[in-house]
């Protein structure tokens, strides 16, 4: 009996102790079964001896606290050690990222046209810098500047005065058409734009042709060396630029009309000439412009003395006599 009872306690030792060993190790639990085993084949042994050995069983399989220590400290080191995976990047900087990508190439070609203007305007300037004087001497050419509101009648009264007096008459707003139409004109269609609004066409346009326009009438007839250059200058930086670079102006030769009677005549013109600015709206346009740009020139000239001022409203040939007298006294021998 005692032996049956010893066997029932190790049975119900042996389950427990095995529950608890199962966590640990399978070589700890089996060493545990092993013991159990021997303690019931042996029916001389007390069951206080087998409670003991199992208890120092338990305590030989069980971790000690260091050990755990440690291993969850090596654990933690191998974890710490490890790069972490990076971040994905938050939404807002990816709308960022596209809205950049939009728009770069916007800022790119801006920088670019930009570069390409001011690189042209250098080019432009190159010659002038490059010349401390202007390309002509007051006292080798004669420059008469001719001005007048559209509709004036410049371009008759110049024609009779090339006819009687040998000047080459340039006309600023003939040079410029003919550069619109120039085959591969770099300025072909900013003229056109600008003589279709009746604004005025940047100035170191109009001076180069005017300039070249001296140049060939020189190579071509050397005493031909008194000029009218009709419809210019339209602004006082246009005037300056000129004497700067080209040749002194000897006097600015003025007709005045007013408004009305120069609008009847360019509506009459404008039904045989072709002209895309002899219509109503661009002949306004033009009037406002030579109120605001060009009479400031006609004063600053008026105010050093030299403006011719002749009354354009009669009729040609009576403008044209008044032209003769007036230009008589002021030139003189020069005419």
């Amino acid at each position: 009996m005692v032996a049956g009872a010893h066997r029932q306690a190790c049975q119900k030792l042996t389950v427990s102790v095995s529950g608890s060993t199962a966590s640990k190790s399978p070589s700890s639990a089996h060493c545990s079964i092993v013991l159990f085993r021997r303690a019931a084949s042996s029916s001389s042994s007390p069951s206080s001896a087998v409670l003991s050995r199992l208890r120092l069983q338990q305590s030989a399989v069980r971790p000690s606290p260091r050990s755990t220590a440690s291993s969850t400290s090596a654990v933690r080191r191998s974890y710490s050690s490890s790069t972490p995976p990076p971040r994905p990047p938050p939404r807002g900087n990816n709308n960022n990222n596209n809205n950049k990508i939009k728009f770069w190439p916007f800022a790119v070609l801006i920088v670019l046209s930009s570069g390409a203007y001011i690189s042209l305007s250098q080019q432009r300037k190159v010659s002038w810098r490059s010349s401390p004087t202007p390309t002509f001497s007051g006292s080798d050419v004669t420059v008469l500047f001719v001005l007048g509101g559209p509709g004036a009648g410049k371009g008759t009264q110049c024609a009779r005065l090339v006819a009687d007096y040998g000047f080459k008459h340039l006309s600023a707003g003939d040079l410029l058409r003919e550069e619109q139409d120039r085959p591969g004109s770099q300025f072909g269609a900013l003229i056109k734009d600008c003589i279709k609004n009746g604004a005025i066409v940047p100035m170191e346009v109009t001076v180069q042709l005017l300039e070249n326009a001296m140049v060939e009438t020189l190579a071509q007839n050397p005493a031909s060396k008194k000029f009218l250059i009709d419809g210019f200058p339209r602004k006082m930086d246009q005037a300056l630029k000129f004497e700067e670079v080209v040749c002194p102006a000897q006097l600015v030769l003025f007709y005045d009309c007013p408004e009305a009677e120069m609008e009847r005549r360019l509506m009459e013109r404008g039904k045989t000439s072709g002209r895309a600015d002899d219509n109503a709206e661009s002949i306004r346009k033009r009037f406002r412009t030579f109120v605001e740009t060009s009479m400031p020139v006609v004063n600053h000239y008026e105010k050093e003395g030299r403006v011719v001022k002749v009354d354009a409203t009669p009729t040609p040939e009576a403008v044209y006599k008044n032209t003769q007298a007036k230009l008589t006294k002021a030139l003189g021998d020069k005419l």
